[in-house]
């Protein structure tokens, strides 16, 4: 079909060219992504070039503090999961103070919820503490070894091995190591706190201290509530959630393209596991202010820390021997 003389006017002036009319565009301008993709995905390859920059010299530093006496190998971890958080374009908003060490010897630990890998980069980043991990993390390439060196626990869900992981547990503790944990079992989708499973909290019973005091409980809400600077609804939580069958490059993809992330940590007082009548209502107490707090965060309000029932004579005792 000959061209009108509309159609070559258009083609020698294209300024005269009709807006509901394409330019003819040479067949491999279609293979190249938008220029705000190309910008993404640079973004994503200097954050993930960046976050493997600082793993090849983070490992081997904390492998020497391993070996050394002092607290090193417990700071710099702290230093090296903040880091990561600023790689990647993380802000980490803290509210309330962590529980520390009290007088009487008694650590802490740590129950917060759970949505992401990521929780274990901004807690690590907050909290002087070791994790406690599932034992499939010891199967993962690279993880297993920053875990360990990060001095995790590792536990298994058969009933032979509790007895076991129980005296391991009561053993950091006693030297003074703090936990994390994380009792709902698996990761959500970031728009509930799912129940804490009782179990998990067999460990705050464990006697730690030469008197035998068990240690102190503090729950911990963690809430992704920011992109672009702007507050996140339902629709955005995937985002940063990591759970079913996700896997872990695919959402760091996605993830690492986005600019003013934030992510919000909500400590509350810790609890005397003393000044309850079981674990089940441990972990309803706990549950209870981990929720709240996560709700309040999930709806755009200022969250405070909470004090359950429960916290008065936590509070008494909990004097730190150190800050």
């Amino acid at each position: 079909m000959p061209a009108t003389p509309h159609r070559l006017k258009a083609k020698r002036f294209p300024l005269l060219r009709r807006p509901d009319q394409r330019p003819e565009e040479p067949d491999w301008i279609g293979l190249l992504p938008p220029g705000r993709n190309i910008l993404r995905s640079l973004r994503v390859f200097r954050r993930l070039l960046l976050v493997l920059l600082i793993t090849v010299v983070g490992l081997p530093v904390q492998a020497v503090l391993l070996l050394l006496p002092g607290p090193a190998k417990e700071l710099w971890p702290r230093l090296f999961w903040s880091t990561m958080c600023r790689l990647i374009g993380l802000s980490v908003q803290v509210i309330g103070e962590p529980a520390h060490r009290t007088a009487d010897g008694r650590p802490i630990v740590y129950v917060s919820n759970h949505s992401s890998w990521l929780d274990i980069l901004v807690l690590g980043g907050c909290l002087r503490a070791c994790f406690i991990a599932k034992e499939d993390v010891t199967r993962w390439p690279l993880i297993a070894t920053i875990a360990r060196l990060g001095r995790s626990v590792f536990i298994q869900r058969r009933r032979a091995s509790t007895g076991r992981e129980r005296d391991d547990m009561s053993t950091r503790l006693a030297r003074g190591d703090s936990l994390i944990l994380f009792p709902e079992g698996t990761t959500s989708d970031g728009a509930r706190v799912m129940p804490f499973r009782s179990a998990f909290l067999s460990i705050a019973e464990l006697p730690v201290t030469p008197d035998g005091l068990p240690p102190l409980v503090q729950p911990v809400s963690v809430v992704y509530d920011r992109i672009a600077g702007l507050p996140i609804g339902r629709a955005n939580r995937p985002l940063f959630a990591w759970y079913g069958d996700m896997d872990l490059a695919s959402h760091f993809w996605r993830l690492a393209q986005q600019c003013g992330l934030r992510v919000t940590v909500v400590l509350h007082t810790a609890l005397d596991p003393r000044a309850f009548p079981n674990r089940k209502a441990l972990a309803a107490a706990t549950w209870e202010a981990t929720a709240n707090g996560a709700a309040t965060l999930r709806q755009n309000r200022k969250a405070v820390p909470l004090t359950p029932a429960g916290a008065e004579q936590a509070a008494e005792s909990a004097r730190p021997a150190y800050a």
